[in-house]
């Protein structure tokens, strides 16, 4: 994926690019706070460093994109793609997901690093793209609508966190002009 920059709210400038192994530390530390503060990831426990790395390297690896929102030498949030199962019969659906720093969120950051993600992935064979919500998360819900997401199914109390049972939503967009 060639390098786009983007002007969130006409002032500050950031930069959608690749994933480097000096970005490792800042998207942990997104991750992180995501495991231990909501249902975003249903990941009990922090992972190590070394465990995000190997997440990276295991996605680019397969050929998927791992993309971050650098903004002033800092990690405002970062967007990936995999393989939504392992069977071949799956090879052109792919899942999504988006974190975006906690001190930064409505900045247009998960746009602007959607922006860059989805096309991409269709000009690369994907013919769905699919994300996982758990519920309620409207903000999730607003972007991924904004791409032109939809509903496709919801499953109720498969996640369990915080002592908690947690529904789970999957939204879908499909490949136009085919």
């Amino acid at each position: 994926m060639t390098t786009l920059e983007v002007i969130v709210s006409g002032i500050n400038h950031m930069e959608i690019r690749n994933a480097n192994e000096s970005d490792v530390v800042q998207i942990s530390d997104i991750y992180n706070h995501y495991v231990r503060t909501s249902y975003a990831t249903f990941e009990l426990e922090p992972i190590e460093v070394t465990e995000m790395q190997r997440r990276i390297t295991h996605t680019v690896r397969h050929g998927f994109p791992f993309v971050v929102a650098e903004y002033g030498g800092a990690i405002g949030g970062y967007a990936y793609a995999r393989p939504f199962r392992p069977r071949p019969g799956y090879r052109h659906t792919v899942e999504i997901a988006v974190y975006v720093h906690p001190d930064m969120q409505g900045q247009g950051i998960g746009n602007s690093l959607y922006a860059a993600l989805v096309p991409g992935l269709f000009e690369n064979d994907a013919h769905t793209l699919i994300a996982t919500i758990a519920l309620p998360n409207e903000p999730s819900v607003r972007l991924h609508e904004k791409f032109g997401f939809v509903k496709a199914g919801e499953f109720r109390e498969v996640g369990r966190k915080f002592d908690r049972w947690t529904d789970v939503g999957y939204w879908q967009l499909l490949r136009k002009n085919e």
